[in-house]
């Protein structure tokens, strides 16, 4: 496996119309591997709106099998650009057991695995406990031909337990699909404290873990069906992060774009070697990290 990885990720706006959606996110696989890509992340559900604003059962028609539609084309394409990609989709289980899952497509278009969302946000225009069951996979890397895989979801991102475990696990890379964004009524400072804290959570889970990150986040005005709230401004700017959490490329803002890095592997050997986190994590004096709150 060559030291050398160019990753992309594709930043873009959705609607109603899942065909289109689909489509955007294939234009995007396309021009990203067109550059270079191997690997390619698509945000959080980027099939269609975020429609976790607002509770609405008939939203449940929308879920999919895994495999099904969205994964059988994503791997046609997959095999066909010899690329890897990392899709987001709203999974039928079974009756009344859905997931907010991730699944990954190898570069001969073989689907080799699936990570379902384990942390569930309830939050005004984020109802997602609705929708979601937890997902009861564990925190388990999935091994491609690019590279072994730490795929996580959204509000997974501000949890360091979860790339932690992913890290521990043997991931090289952690990959975060994303729909975040916030309240047009939010004045700019807040605005900006919102998306920096999104930053530098995730730049911190890189450099805790010694290995590069990729955050892909959608874009776009999507308006609450509700009536309740103006909607989300999906925020964008995606990026992809070394090993000490160098920005190594950054999406230009809020509009689509497709964004092409290349990591070094190599690095998170470097880098773990001087600054040796694992060999120092005192193990025996964690216990109390299994309770959820106070003594």
């Amino acid at each position: 496996m060559n030291d050398m990885l160019k990753i992309g990720l594709v930043q873009q706006s959705c609607t109603e119309d899942r065909n289109k959606n689909l489509a955007a996110s294939i234009a995007g696989i396309r021009a990203a591997a067109a550059r270079g890509a191997r690997l390619v992340l698509l945000q959080e559900l980027h099939t269609g709106v975020y429609f976790c604003q607002a509770e609405d059962v008939s939203r449940f028609d929308q879920a999919e099998p895994v495999p099904g539609p969205t994964t059988e084309e994503l791997g046609k394409i997959a095999k066909e650009l010899s690329v890897t990609i990392v899709g987001s989709l709203f999974e039928r289980r079974a009756p009344g057991v859905h997931h907010n899952t991730a699944v990954v497509l190898d570069a001969d278009g073989t689907l080799k695995g699936s990570y379902r969302k384990m942390h569930i946000p309830d939050d005004p225009g984020y109802y997602e406990k609705f929708y979601f069951t937890p997902g009861d996979q564990g925190f388990a890397p999935i091994a491609t031909s690019v590279g072994t895989l730490g795929v996580l979801v959204c509000w997974d991102q501000w949890y360091p337990e979860a790339a932690r475990l992913m890290a521990m696990r043997g991931a090289d890379i952690l990959l975060y699909p994303t729909a975040i964004g916030w309240d047009p009524r939010d004045d700019a400072a807040e605005k900006n404290r919102q998306r920096e804290a999104w930053i530098t959570v995730q730049r911190a889970h890189a450099i805790a873990n010694g290995l590069p990150l990729v955050a892909c986040n959608r874009v776009g005005l999507e308006p609450d069906p509700s009536g309740r709230s103006p909607g989300i401004q999906f925020w964008g700017a995606s990026f992809i992060a070394g090993p000490q959490g160098e920005f190594i490329a950054r999406a230009a803002g809020e509009e689509p774009e497709v964004l092409v890095a290349e990591i070094s592997r190599r690095r998170t050997e470097d880098v773990r070697r001087i600054w040796p986190f694992f060999r120092d994590r005192r193990i025996d004096a964690y216990q109390d990290l299994l309770k959820r709150y106070g003594k």
